[in-house]
């Protein structure tokens, strides 16, 4: 299993080729690709390389797949027995972002084969009836 751990929005964050993932909000179209060079730690196949504070050499390529806002956080203060209280909600502005893969002095780390978060359902066949009688 391949996964690294990056830094953005302020928060550090493991990824995984991929998998899509909420984070602060990118200013890029959806659609587009972006590259995270904030890469501190590596690990490929019980292989660890860690950064001081960055991995040299090291990218975390993805796609924007939409931006939308987060659920609401509400805040309220209350002082008892002194009829004051404060109602107040915040909802995050979120990109989620494909992970496409991660790179490494010139290797590239994907997703396996069929393990994409964005998998299809199978068609529906139509299947003959038998009559029984």
């Amino acid at each position: 299993m391949t996964y690294a751990i990056i830094e953005t929005g302020g928060k550090q964050l493991r990824v995984e080729p991929g998998r899509f993932y909420d984070i602060e909000l990118l200013h890029i179209e959806a659609e587009e690709k972006v590259t995270i060079d904030a890469v501190l730690l590596v690990q490929h196949d019980g292989e660890v390389t860690i950064g001081q504070p960055l991995v040299t050499g090291a990218t975390v390529e993805g796609t924007v797949m939409r931006h939308f806002r987060d659920r609401k956080v509400l805040v309220y203060k209350m002082k008892p027995k002194k009829k004051t209280r404060k109602k107040r909600g915040h909802r995050q502005e979120v990109t989620r972002l494909m992970i496409d893969s991660i790179n490494l002095n010139g290797t590239v780390f994907t997703a396996p084969v069929g393990t994409t978060a964005e998998t299809e359902e199978p068609e529906a066949t139509p299947v003959e009836a038998t009559v029984v009688e």
